[in-house]
């Protein structure tokens, strides 16, 4: 049975390249059927939403994210915990072993879990710790960024595929993987650079040189601020966002600042396509 939620949820745009903030859901309760026709239709609209103020249980968490999909156990190990698909983002310890990941380092702009045959689509983070400077999160929109390359820059990318690779050798896959350097949202049908500095490393069938020159002139356009959203963190803030057409960063922060929060993912059932 649900229960009673308020009559009308509100859908507030940043007003920015990406994002819309999100009124009138309690997430410790079912959601009506209708709000998550809601949600679903805004996340494919604005690439992200997020939620304030709410104060959620992993299972909250969890039972949420399945409006979107199903989610699943991240790839990383971490130490045992009661709920597999909470995976932990912090810079905490317990008995001197780190109880997450990333610690308190900037982390550049990806798009989760791309190193992988099938990656990452939906990603859920909802913040229970946050440090009082840094730790701020920046969103880019693919979209944006795909449409407004020079004609000639984009029919130089059309059929290339570019390799990505995660620094932690064990966490790839047994073969380098290959993404389309510009894909198409299998639900939207527009286009999106997928490629990001911090896991693309190089692009098939060009030399080197070509390929790092490409690369980085794609990375510097990116990076233009007009694609650009930050999210300064606040506890019980969730943000979900939609790795096929967006990638994001993460600012370093001091590490004597406590932050830690919690993520889930919904993994990709198929291979991504130009």
């Amino acid at each position: 049975m649900v229960v009673e939620q308020s009559k009308k949820l509100e859908i507030i745009p940043t007003g920015e390249t990406l994002g819309a903030e999100i009124r009138g859901a309690d997430l410790t309760r079912p959601l009506p059927e209708t709000f998550v026709i809601s949600l679903r239709k805004a996340l494919l609209e604005h690439c992200l939403i997020f939620f304030k103020n709410q104060r959620i249980t992993e299972k909250d968490q969890v039972d949420f994210t399945r409006y979107f999909g199903e989610p699943v156990e991240h790839v990383r190990k971490q130490l045992d915990r009661p709920i597999k698909e909470i995976f932990l983002i912090s810079n905490l310890q317990k008995d001197g072993q780190p109880i997450g990941a990333l610690s308190n380092e900037e982390i550049g702009f990806h798009s989760d879990l791309s190193y992988l045959p099938q990656p990452g689509t939906i990603s859920t983070l909802y913040a229970v710790e946050v440090p009082q400077e840094g730790g701020v999160t920046q969103w880019c929109n693919g979209y944006a960024a795909y449409e407004t390359l020079n004609s000639v820059l984009k029919k130089q990318l059309q059929g290339l595929k570019a390799v990505h690779r995660h620094s932690v050798k064990e966490q790839n896959h047994s073969k380098p993987v290959a993404h389309p350097v510009c894909c198409t949202h299998p639900e939207t049908g527009r286009k999106s650079l997928y490629v990001s500095p911090h896991l693309t490393k190089y692009i098939v069938g060009l030399n080197e040189s070509r390929s790092r020159q490409l690369l980085d002139q794609i990375f510097q356009h990116l990076s233009l601020s007009r694609f650009i959203w930050t999210h300064r963190w606040q506890h019980g803030d969730l943000v979900v966002w939609d790795n096929r057409c967006t990638m994001h960063r993460r600012s370093g922060f001091s590490p004597i600042q406590r932050r830690l929060l919690k993520r889930t993912q919904i993994f990709n059932n198929q291979i991504p396509y130009e």
